[in-house]
């Protein structure tokens, strides 16, 4: 085997920008937000209380859906945003919305939480968290 052929074998690391760090940690908080809620409608009662007009304690109204939309679009689009903004806005966005997105994840645990709950919000909640100190330390050069 020659030296050529070793160095295209070589595994290699390769530099990533804290914009497609911060993308990709994104992408992940919405899969899990999404499959949490998802998971969610398995537990016993829950359709009956969407067929009731009822999520938790509010009453399912256009008001309360489009409330949930927006704060499904919000994290959605931080994964465009967070590629294709100027550095400077790049980083306090997403550490301004990471940090308000962590109580609001952790709300979602309020009356009866199951294990699944309690797993996807631990995981949720360190994600933001991750996207925190990655914006929070972005290379200033």
């Amino acid at each position: 085997m020659n030296t050529q052929n070793k160095a295209q074998n070589a595994l290699e690391d390769i530099k990533v920008s804290s914009k497609l760090k911060i993308a990709t940690l994104w992408a992940s908080f919405m899969f899990l937000y999404i499959y949490v809620d998802y998971f969610h409608l398995y537990m016993p009662g829950k359709i009956e209380d969407i067929l009731a007009g009822k999520v938790f304690t509010f009453d399912i109204s256009y008001v309360f859906l489009l409330i949930a939309l927006i704060f499904v679009t919000i994290p959605a689009l931080m994964i465009f945003l967070s590629v294709a903004l100027p550095a400077k806005v790049n980083r306090w966005a997403n550490i301004i919305i990471a940090a308000v997105y962590i109580p609001y994840m952790l709300f979602n645990l309020a009356g009866e939480a199951w294990a699944h709950m309690v797993f996807g919000a631990v995981v949720e909640v360190a994600l933001l968290c991750l996207i925190i100190r990655y914006a929070w330390k972005w290379p200033s050069s």
